[in-house]
Formats: structure tokens, C-alpha cells, sequence
């Protein structure tokens, strides 16, 4: 399955264009939205004002409710624009933001409003994509979750990396701000208050997880599991790190520490600890599938930052006024999910017939 993200912002619309999907498969559309409103701005002060209804129409691809085969387009109308907060900007490019590097890909020809084709708006057609994917895995008995393991230096309790029930997965998908343990998410929410009282704003980390794939799915080499998922989860513009299983904490371990020891269970083989993430050897060994993505800051804050003039070619300065997140890690919960859905049924469409 292959698919195709387009417009911009600021645009009239966005969307996305589907290709490869099965024939007469029943979508819920219901639960699309449903997951879709997860990504959605809430108006609570933890995230940016602009509030989007985000109603995905699909144009093609459906028919009777089921996919057709063809390629499935969705687009989701920008109702609730205001270009006019970046007119006093100019061309005054946004520090970290990929307001420089478009203009110079782009020959000038980008729309700089609200970032364009590069801004975090354009995860809400990827969301639709990944909640299609996922509806599919779920007919072969993968369900994903995800939670928000740190905001600024407050941390949430991580996964459990060995049984991870399917029934939490879910739960998380019902919480406004998801999290393990309550009182990490109210300390995650103090530092997204004081970062937006400071004219600022803040990163974190999301910790995604995926159970029921089988092993045997993936193949080795540039292709391997790793490699799928690390490639759609870095489609999502903030994302600047991803980890699997003990990723990093690697470095400080002996092999007697690191490895996942062996064991039948009711006819299974099963890992005592789950330090690789579910993958070993670029192929999943039937343990859950765990990695960790890290979110930078949102660059738009309303800090006066040192920048360039794109059109004049000379230094400047700019504080970013407009509706920004201060921080975007609640809503991008369900943007790792569905990007992780997408790389998942890509390697499940290709594993080898018998494993699922």
C-alpha cells in the first residue's frame, strides 16, 4: 500500500490518496473520525486555539461502504485559517521550522503560511491514512497504542515491555491526554502550562507499542522491520529521534544483561525480558513491537529568536505571533500510532503466506 499526502495549511484542503488497499473491505468510517478526533486541537490551553472539525469526505476508492481497490482519496477542508498572522512576518524564516530549507528546495515558489506543506496540520489526513491501516490490522489481530512517556522532565511509567494487553492499547486511545499513571499527566500538563506562560514551548517523548503481530514478519537488511516503521514514523514533521526496546540503554550493557532470554509457553516461544522491541535480526519474533519517538519543541513560539530575511538575504528578528501548540505531544499520540499502522501493514501485506 502506498499513499500520497497533499495541500497545504493554509490551503482550502488537505488530503491523502491511497493505493494498493484490498478490495471490499468494510471501512468504519465512524472510527476514523473517531481517531481522527484524537489529533484534534481541544481548546484547553495545552495545545494551539485553531480548532478544525477535520471531517474526512472520501471522493473515490469507496463504494457500498467497502474499498473498492482503487485508489482511496480523502479530503479534509482548512475552515478556520488566519494568514493574516504570518503577513507581518514576511520572509522572515521560522528557526527550526522547514521554513528555510522549503524556500530553497521550492525556489521560493513554498507557501510559507502556517507552514505550508511542512506543517504539523498535514498529520490529520496521515492520521485517516494510518486509521484505515489500522482497521485492517485489526482483522489480523494487531491492535496499537501509544502514551506520552515524558513531557519536559516529567515522565509517565513505561510500558510494561513484556505483556502489554490488548485492553490497555485501547484504553489509551480513549484518553484526552494518555498516559499510565494520572499524576505523571497532570506534572506533564504544569510543564506545557509554564512553557506557553513563557512564550515558549516544549518536547517529550511518545512510547507506542503493538501486540498480536506474530513472529516471522519483516525480512533483514535495508528493508527490515526497524527500517519500515522508522520511515513513516519520521514522515511526522516533529519527530527527531525513534528507539527500540532498549535502544540507546544499549550502549551501557553487558550481553548477559541485553539479551532476551527463551522459553515455551503453551506452545509458543516466548521472551522472558523484550530488550530488542519485538524485532530481532530485522524480523518480528512475536513479542510486542515497542519503540520510543522523540518530538521537538514546536518551533513557533513567540520568543524573540535570532533569524534571516529570506527575502532581503539579511539578519533579522522574529517573535512568532499566531495559534501555536506549546506543546504537541497529546495530540501526536494517535499521529505515531497511525504512522506505526501504515509501516506495520506494509510488512504484513508482504509477510509470507501461512504467518498471519
Amino acid at each position: 500500500m502506498n499513499y500520497q499526502i497533499f495541500g497545504e495549511s493554509h490551503g482550502p484542503a488537505i488530503g491523502v490518496v491511497m493505493e494498493g488497499l484490498p478490495p471490499g473491505f468494510a471501512l468504519d468510517l465512524e472510527e476514523i473520525s473517531r481517531q481522527m478526533g484524537r489529533r484534534r486541537a481541544k481548546g484547553d490551553g495545552l495545545s494551539t486555539s485553531r480548532i478544525e472539525e477535520d471531517l474526512p469526505e472520501v471522493l473515490s476508492g469507496l463504494y457500498r461502504g467497502k474499498t473498492t481497490g482503487t485508489p482511496l482519496c480523502a479530503v479534509i477542508q482548512n475552515r478556520n485559517t488566519r494568514s493574516e498572522d504570518y503577513a507581518a512576518a514576511g520572509q522572515l524564516a521560522r528557526p527550526s521550522h522547514g521554513d528555510y530549507a522549503g524556500f530553497v528546495r521550492y525556489r521560493g515558489a513554498n507557501d510559507p503560511r502556517g507552514g505550508g506543506h511542512f506543517s504539523g496540520r498535514l498529520t490529520a489526513p496521515l492520521v485517516f491514512a494510518g486509521s484505515v491501516a489500522r482497521q485492517l490490522l485489526r482483522e489480523k489481530g494487531v491492535e496499537i497504542g501509544a502514551h506520552v512517556l515524558q513531557v519536559g522532565a516529567a515522565c509517565d511509567t513505561p510500558f510494561d515491555p513484556v505483556r502489554i494487553p490488548e485492553k490497555l492499547l485501547r484504553a489509551l486511545q480513549e484518553e484526552a491526554f494518555p498516559v499510565l499513571d494520572p499524576r505523571a499527566g497532570e506534572a506533564m500538563k504544569e510543564e506545557i502550562r509554564a512553557a506557553r506562560m513563557d512564550c515558549d514551548s516544549v518536547g517529550g517523548i511518545i512510547e507506542c507499542a503493538a501486540c498480536g503481530l506474530p513472529a516471522g514478519v519483516g525480512e533483514p537488511g535495508q528493508d527490515c522491520l526497524e527500517s519500515l516503521i522508522s520511515r513513516q514514523i519520521f514522515a511526522v514533521p516533529a519527530v527527531k529521534g525513534i528507539s527500540f526496546g532498549l535502544g540507546f540503554g544499549f550502549a551501557g550493557k553487558r550481553g548477559s544483561e541485553a539479551n532476551d532470554p527463551m522459553r515455551m509457553e503453551n506452545g509458543k516461544v516466548v521472551c522472558t525480558r523484550n530488550n530488542n522491541g519485538g524485532i530481532t535480526g530485522g524480523i518480528s519474533n512475536g513479542m510486542p513491537i515497542l519503540f520510543r519517538a522523540a518530538i521537538k519543541p514546536t518551533p513557533s513560539i513567540a520568543k524573540p529568536q535570532q533569524t534571516v530575511d529570506l527575502g532581503r538575504m539579511q539578519d533579522g528578528e522574529l517573535a512568532i505571533k499566531g495559534r501555536h501548540d506549546p506543546c504537541i505531544l497529546s495530540r501526536a499520540a494517535v499521529v505515531i500510532e497511525s504512522a506505526a499502522a501504515l509501516a506495520l501493514w506494509e510488512a504484513v501485506e508482504t509477510a509470507q503466506e501461512g504467518i498471519l
